[in-house]
């Protein structure tokens, strides 16, 4: 009885031992990025291409710059990708990573109600003397205040233009600690907000009703993508091999192709420049 069972039971056995070498065989990675390169689609349109090309899938940790920063200082990601200079900097400086690749650019927008009440269209490309009108209006303001890096972009900004936004705290300007779609609904759903947004996200975005573009073109408004691996001294669980393999192909030819050919309704969303030695 007992030696018929074990004969039964011998293929579901000899399938489970089959499947083990596989499995152990997976190889992925864990990426801290922005929310950009998630809502705008990008990593829909980029990781499949990768994951074919090296086998190594990618799980994706979509948080504003700072909070995937974060989530790297913690070891809990081989990878952050990301876009702020500032804290790209201070996470190398504490050692969290030994190198920082540049990616990708595109910029930040000014979006704001079509009839414009502010008025900022009055200032043409200029960003800072947008907020000013803004400001001085007390128009209805929407920031992500999620310490990303479009919240330090916009932190950086306002004080170009002389102001501190903190002050309309409660009255015109309002902080929502979330990502940028819930900010552009927000700003959507309140129908006379302003707010600023990369240009990824935007173009990305359906539910603009009498949103649009405003302000852009003024080169204070660039945005500049980064990517580093995070350093194994500190984290010794970190899949260096993976990581840098993510790293290597997202700056290759192949790679930057990929971002490049992202386009939604003919306009490219991101511009690869990992051979800008300035990036």
């Amino acid at each position: 009885m007992r030696r018929r069972r074990f004969l039964a039971a011998l293929p579901l056995l000899l399938g489970l031992l089959g499947a083990l070498p596989a499995a152990a065989q997976e190889r992925s990675i864990t990426v801290a990025s922005t929310t950009s390169t998630e809502q705008s689609g990008l990593f829909g349109h980029i990781l499949p291409l990768f994951t074919q090309a090296t086998g190594i899938k990618v799980r994706v940790v979509a948080l504003g710059t700072g909070q995937a920063l974060d989530v790297g200082r913690r070891g809990d990601a081989d990878v952050v990708f990301v876009h702020d200079r500032a804290a790209e900097r201070k996470f190398l400086d504490e050692g969290f990573a030994t190198r920082r690749y540049p990616v990708m650019y595109n910029d930040f927008v000014m979006i704001g109600p079509k009839d414009d009440p502010a008025g900022v269209k009055v200032a043409g490309p200029d960003i800072v003397k947008a907020l000013q009108r803004i400001a001085e209006k007390k128009a209805p303001f929407i920031s992500r205040g999620d310490r990303s890096g479009t919240h330090a972009a916009e932190l950086r900004l306002w004080k170009l233009a002389g102001i501190d936004p903190a002050q309309g705290r409660g009255d015109w300007y309002r902080e929502i600690g979330q990502g940028m779609g819930p900010a552009l609904n927000t700003a959507a759903a309140a129908a006379d907000a302003y707010l600023l947004s990369d240009r990824g996200t935007w173009i990305s975005f359906r539910n603009r009703r009498d949103l649009a573009v405003l302000t852009e073109g003024d080169k204070r408004l660039f945005n500049q993508y980064g990517v580093m691996l995070v350093n194994p001294a500190k984290h010794p669980q970190v899949k260096v091999e993976e990581g840098q393999a993510f790293i290597d192909w997202l700056i290759s030819e192949p790679g930057q192709q990929a971002i490049a050919g992202y386009r939604i309704d003919g306009q490219q969303l991101f511009f690869p420049n990992a051979n800008d030695p300035e990036g």
